[in-house]
């Protein structure tokens, strides 16, 4: 078993905690002046940004899970964990979006007047927190949890930016209505950088094959093995956010192989598809009326 994924994790320890110190101190800055400004559009984005933390939190807490050493009743430890925590993850922002859709929405019809200025300078400084961030987690996009904070944070500086903007206009035409507006902008962005994750954590939760992975590719390159007649019985599941599981059935006519064998099935799945824990079935022949076991 290999503990690159523990690793993995342990790399960005540093990183979920500066992340989740910068940005609930950006969390609780912005709601604030949020409300001296009267903006729908900070408390909004205030509002995503906390979602984002408890984001963090919980991929953090479920990669530390998945380090837990296996047990009898677990005996592939809790490495589901940061698949878990990859859809807690995109429950929080779904929340968010409904949330911040529903305020702008009330405000389009009933507008009420902001401070263009304060708008524009927090935002500003968020900006820089949330670029800041994301490039804490800008390395390590195999794993779906660091993915979705650099993606989250990504996405709140472009959100940042946008609040800048509406900001300005603010100043320049004395419209109410485009704090709403670009609150619903922010929704609709959120929701976009959402979809692919919430798709892959319910996904993984099913135990689908991950989507870097072909099944038909891994059954081909085992069947290009020396000696190898065919191949059976081939699945493939996640067994966290990083680490894939697979088992097999080959089959080969040459009884005195199997060693040989399946240390190039292993070589193959470890080096070509990234998968780390497999079993494999040496046989002799492949029963036509062969059920799975």
């Amino acid at each position: 078993m290999s503990d690159h994924s523990h690793h993995h994790v342990s790399n960005y320890n540093r990183a979920f905690a500066a992340g989740i110190a910068l940005n609930v101190g950006f969390v609780i800055v912005e709601a604030v002046f949020g409300f001296v400004a009267n903006s729908m559009a900070l408390l909004s984005d205030a509002g995503h940004n906390l979602s984002d933390v408890l984001g963090l939190v919980v991929a953090w807490a479920g990669g530390a899970l998945a380090k837990r050493a296996s047990s009898a009743r677990f005996t592939y430890g809790l490495k589901k964990a940061s698949i878990l925590a990859a859809l807690v993850n995109a429950l929080f922002l779904l929340i968010a979006i409904g949330a911040i859709g529903a305020e702008a929405i009330r405000r389009l019809f009933h507008p009420a007047p902001t401070e263009g200025g304060v708008i524009m300078v927090v935002a500003g400084i968020g900006i820089l927190v949330n670029g800041l961030t994301a490039m804490l987690f800008a390395r390590g996009q195999h794993d779906i949890n660091i993915r979705s904070a650099f993606v989250h944070m990504a996405t709140d500086a472009v959100v940042s930016a946008a609040v800048v903007i509406a900001g300005l206009l603010i100043l320049w035409t004395g419209r109410e209505w485009i704090d709403p507006v670009i609150s619903l902008f922010v929704a609709v962005v959120i929701l976009w950088s959402s979809i692919s994750l919430l798709k892959e954590s319910v996904w993984m939760s099913l135990a689908g094959v991950p989507a870097s992975i072909d099944v038909d590719e891994v059954e081909a390159a085992l069947g290009r093995l020396d000696g190898v007649e065919a191949v059976h019985d081939l699945h493939i599941w996640p067994l966290s956010t990083t680490e894939t599981a697979l088992t097999a059935h080959i089959v080969t006519q040459r009884a005195d192989y199997p060693d040989v064998l399946l240390t190039a099935a292993r070589a193959v799945l470890h080096d070509r598809f990234r998968i780390e824990h497999c079993t494999i079935q040496v046989e002799r022949h492949h029963s036509a009326d062969h059920q799975d076991c």
